[in-house]
């Protein structure tokens, strides 16, 4: 344990406020590893500025040397220090921790003005196993810890960890924006505030809004999973945004250091947090592979998803092509060349091969320069929201050509709930999944973020403009691919019908128009009534609109299929092509830039990669373990692979992360410190919307949500879609159950990440309770935490 004196009075009016930095790990054999230093900015009367030792508690053995060892340090430290000071350094000795001079004249300077003069020039190394935690001391004339007592404990104060939120010790925001700007080379930060606000926006609004959140509408009944989306949006995401942003910018470390700083047994959030941000990754730049193997594509006049190939013979298109669309049979067959089942892998596919060694290349080099290349991002996204608009308003132009009422009917279908779905588990869990998907929380990553800004930076303000912009992305998207599955459902009507008209007219040799949809029904029942006969024989495919707006597409294509098929209706239909499936591109990797994020940060905080490993040399590491690992994606069966991922890693982890971090800040960090942190940032104290949802309303909400879930699951035979050309009612989705080992790879999914906080909460407590039976060993920092009901923490030594 660090001791720092405590013998001065409260009202002294000359104050030492500045940074502790205390090392975790030591080795017993070498005492002098547990010297670190104090970093002062008022250095008593003196006024100087620097890092001054601490001296630790004294050891039971080793005493004479650890003096020995003092006076050498400062000896070699000062030898070019202090050239020009005719102080004897050779005279300099220690007695219970006072130094003093054995030959003291009236030439040689004070000990404690030579060590003050010192100080101001000489800089330390930080350790590389630290933990900072602001504090203030009241030493007197002049700093206590220089002449006063080491080894006397009735004379010691105790600084204790974890003990993040000192705000009420800190004396001003003028003296913790001192401390900032001597820890600036320490931890970089962003250029302006666009920068980051920008990049946080480009980790949100991604291709979880594009691509996920349209085909889990789909999948829930269109607008029947609004309803859940937009409360859970309101009551869950954004009071987590809030908190999020608040807590990371207020202890200034990455998604591990700050629920280890809340308490060591949290640490596992963390962790839970950066396996998600690794899963998600993986299949997400697979999606960015998809859109590079389209981009590609894109360069042709017609496009290849415009038409349906020949035969071999040529003399008439494929029959999968012709039963479905050209659109699915270029998604189905020519990209993915999919199976018609997860136990069916097949080969690699060595087209989206190539892509995926594109997309992970591409990541890397744009990764490697930190945040200041990720803030750069903004003008990735400035395209990105230009080309979302512009392209619409083309599409809008061009299908109101057609008709209007295409685009109503599917509007009616995205806004008009099917109230069954409301009482479906999943749908709630998708929705608050989809919450936090498209916000990217408990990623990790938008708290290392907020940890670059300023203290005192407005983040309940930018956590109100992000979810705005957000969730309007998301809801807008919605409205564009509902809009297009409309006029696409109406076109589908529409040739039915004109088959079955043109069926009955030849039929009964009927003159060209004498039969239009209006009159068939009339017609048909005439001449069933007249000629029956000839009637019976002739065939005719059922034509029902609901259906089509229910069957149209289903699955991780959904944006894919919906999208290009609109492209294909637009002039110069190459051009939009490739300028949609730039936007998608630059989606795609804003947001991997915060997963990589995610993922780096936490390893280097837990030391599981070296620091002196340079970041080129890490992050190749990191891109090319997930590039191996995604070639599973790039499989025949590769989008079920991913389907697989993106419905239980993405989903059930992200809900108990998010509902760990919040119950962590409210109960264990304590409610009222974190008020009074966000009062000492912004000015004033959260109101009553964010104290009411992040104590009751959001903790509840997501509790309830995952039992209901687990419950529904646990007595349900889990079911995926498939494509399969021989299935009776192709072009329809197939759904299968799994097969019994894929149950397997859902509970590691699942699993791993979400038991990774208790597991590591309990070899912490495994880990303490076996050091407190050594009385042999002496930790430098041994404070353990327990939680009291109102939330405040009870430190214990």
């Amino acid at each position: 344990m660090t001791y720092l004196p405590q013998n001065q009075p409260e009202e002294t009016p000359h104050q030492c406020c500045g940074t502790a930095v205390l090392n975790h790990e030591y080795d017993d054999s070498n005492l002098w590893e547990r010297v670190e230093y104090f970093r002062t900015e008022n250095m008593g009367k003196t006024q100087q500025e620097g890092k001054v030792p601490v001296l630790q508690k004294k050891s039971e053995e080793g005493t004479e040397s650890k003096k020995k060892g003092f006076l050498e340090l400062l000896k070699s430290l000062g030898s070019e220090a202090l050239q020009s000071t005719p102080f004897a350094w050779e005279n300099l000795g220690i007695e219970r921790g006072n130094l003093y001079n054995s030959k003291s004249s009236g030439s040689s300077p004070d000990p404690v003005s030579a060590l003050s003069s010192l100080v101001s020039k000489v800089h330390y190394k930080e350790p590389k196993a630290a933990v900072r935690a602001p504090i203030l001391i009241n030493p007197g004339t002049s700093c206590g810890f220089l002449n006063g007592s080491i080894e006397d404990r009735d004379f010691m104060m105790k600084l204790q960890l974890p003990n993040p939120g000192l705000e009420d010790r800190i004396p001003s925001h003028e003296a913790l924006e001192t401390i900032e700007s001597a820890e600036a080379d320490i931890r970089p930060k962003w250029d302006n505030k666009a920068q980051y606000m920008l990049t946080c926006i480009g980790f949100c609004v991604g291709l979880g809004n594009v691509w996920r959140f349209p085909y889990l509408c789909q999948s829930h009944g269109g607008g029947a999973f609004m309803i859940p989306f937009l409360i859970l949006l309101v009551l869950e995401g954004i009071p987590l945004l809030h908190l999020e942003f608040a807590i990371g910018q207020r202890l200034r470390k990455g998604s591990v250091g700050v629920w280890s700083s809340i308490h060591p047994a949290l640490k596992g959030v963390g962790i839970a947090a950066m396996f998600v941000s690794f899963l998600v990754g993986l299949y997400y730049n697979t999606i960015i592979a998809w859109v590079m193997w389209y981009f590609f594509n894109s360069f042709q006049d017609p496009l290849p998803w415009s038409q349906c190939p020949l035969n071999d013979s040529k003399t008439a298109v494929l029959e999968e092509c012709a039963k479905s669309s050209p659109v699915d049979y270029f998604w189905y067959r020519e990209t993915l060349n999919i199976s018609t089942s997860i136990d069916d892998s097949g080969t690699l596919q060595w087209w989206l091969v190539l892509c995926l060694t594109c997309a992970w290349g591409v990541l890397y080099v744009c990764t490697i320069r930190g945040i200041e290349t990720t803030g750069k991002v903004y003008k990735l996204e400035k395209l990105d929201v230009m080309m979302l608009f512009t392209t619409w308003g083309v599409l809008l132009q061009k299908m109101t050509i057609y008709r209007i009422s295409h685009l109503v009917k599917g509007l009616f279908f995205c806004c008009l709930p099917q109230i069954a779905e409301l009482g479906n588990t999943a749908t709630w869990l998708d929705a608050g999944a989809q919450v936090f998907y498209s916000f990217s929380l408990a990623f990790g990553g938008l708290i290392s973020f907020s940890s670059y800004n300023s203290v005192h930076n407005n983040c309940e303000k930018d956590a109100l403009i992000i979810s705005v912009v957000n969730g309007f992305t998301s809801i807008y998207a919605a409205t564009v691919i509902y809009t297009i599955i409309g006029f696409r459902a109406t076109e589908r009507y529409d040739d039915c019908f004109s088959q079955n008209i043109l069926t009955l007219t030849n039929a009964f040799d009927l003159p060209e128009g004498n039969i239009t949809q209006d009159n068939f029904e009339e017609m048909l029942s005439w001449y069933n009534t007249t000629r029956p006969a000839i009637v019976e024989t002739l065939t005719f495919q059922t034509c029902d609109l609901e259906s089509f707006l229910n069957d149209g597409v289903e699955g991780t294509g959904l944006a894919f299929i919906v999208f290009t098929e609109a492209i294909t209706k637009m002039p110069v239909a190459p051009l939009w092509s490739i300028l949609f499936f730039i936007m998608l591109f630059c989606l795609g990797l804003s947001s991997m830039f915060g997963n990589m994020e995610g993922v780096m940060v936490p390893l280097q905080d837990l030391n599981i990669i070296p620091r002196k490993w340079p970041k080129e040399l890490v992050t190749g590491l990191i891109c090319l373990g997930s590039y191996l690992i995604a070639f599973i994606f790039v499989l025949r069966s590769g989008n079920y692979w991913l389907a697989l991922f993106d419905s239980f890693a993405g989903s059930i982890p992200l809900l108990i992360i998010a509902f760990c971090e919040m119950f962590s800040v409210v109960y264990i960090y304590g409610i009222d410190r974190f008020n009074n942190d966000i009062k000492f940032m912004i000015g004033h104290k959260p109101n009553i919307f964010w104290q009411a949802t992040w104590r009751f309303i959001s903790p509840i909400i997501m509790l309830v949500i995952f039992v209901s879930y687990f419950v529904t699951k646990v007595t349900q035979q889990l079911q995926y879609i498939i494509w399969d050309p021989k299935f009776e009612q192709f072009p329809k989705s197939k759904s299968v159950n799994y097969p019994g080992w894929v149950y397997v790879i859902i509970v590691i999914l699942a699993g791993v990440p979400s038991l990774v906080i208790p597991g590591f909460a309990i070899y912490k407590a495994i880990r303490n309770f076996t050091k407190r039976r050594d009385p042999g060993r002496q930790d430098l920092v041994n404070a353990t935490s327990q939680v009291s009901i109102n939330g405040e923490l009870k430190n214990n030594v």
